[in-house]
């Protein structure tokens, strides 16, 4: 019964919140600080880990694959269908869970304890609106575009540890780059990437605007909305998976 209560306050959040702004201009403002925020101050991480992500998938696929009868560019194949298909969009999802996600719920419940929210309830101002619509939809639109980034950033890396480490040529990574690549992949990534950025955007919007108490409940709503949307990512990465693959 507990989790269908939690169902229904998250379903009320997200309908309250999708209503007309009073103010273009201040949610205007917002939306675009948000996607600061989400986007480019998650950027370096992103790098880093998609960077590695793809040197790692190289190294370990050659490693792997010992039979003479299996060509070296089946590699680069490889790497592009793990990075499309999972490494990317789920891995990035959960680092994202977890540096967004906890920024999003201690923001929220520090308004929430200090009556900020309460205060711009009072002047008349749609909080869920002016707070956690400006989360989604930048939401909706960044991490998708992370993803993206993530995928060529992973490819990148596998190509300078495979060219580099003389484990295959410019010629043989090319050739397996584009051998037998489905359009439908990429679709498939993006569908996962949106899927994703609502857990991200919502969870913890809604465990940092429902927070009650002080300090420690603001950090104990932080915790557990990382832990539950990165549950939630992995239960819908395998739906997903079940569902259009």
């Amino acid at each position: 019964m507990q989790f269908f209560g939690h169902l229904g306050k998250i379903v009320l959040m997200v309908k309250e919140g999708f209503r007309k702004p009073e103010n273009g201009a201040v949610y205007w403002k917002e939306f675009m600080q948000q996607c600061n925020d989400i986007g480019i101050r998650s950027f370096p991480i992103v790098f880093i880990i998609s960077l590695f992500l793809g040197m790692v998938t190289t190294v370990q696929s050659a490693y792997q694959l010992v039979s003479p009868y299996v060509p070296i560019s089946v590699v680069a194949g490889i790497l592009r269908d793990s990075s499309i298909l999972e490494l990317s969009p789920t891995i990035i999802s959960i680092v994202l869970a977890g540096v967004v996600g906890s920024k999003i719920a201690s923001e929220l419940g520090n308004m929430r304890v200090s009556e900020q929210i309460d205060a711009l309830e009072i002047m008349g101002i749609n909080t869920k609106t002016y707070l956690v619509l400006p989360k989604i939809t930048a939401a909706l639109i960044m991490v998708p575009s992370l993803v993206i980034i993530s995928i060529s950033l992973s490819i990148v890396g596998g190509y300078l540890a495979g060219v580099f480490s003389h484990i295959l040529t410019h010629d043989q990574f090319m050739k397996g780059l584009i051998k037998d690549f489905l359009p439908y992949n990429l679709f498939f990534a993006l569908v996962k990437a949106f899927a994703f950025a609502l857990v991200i955007s919502i969870i913890p919007s809604y465990y940092g605007y429902y927070v009650k108490g002080g300090a420690l409940e603001i950090g104990q709503a932080s915790t557990t909305s990382v832990v539950v949307s990165c549950i939630l990512i992995l239960c819908m990465d395998y739906l997903l998976s079940a569902l259009l693959l």
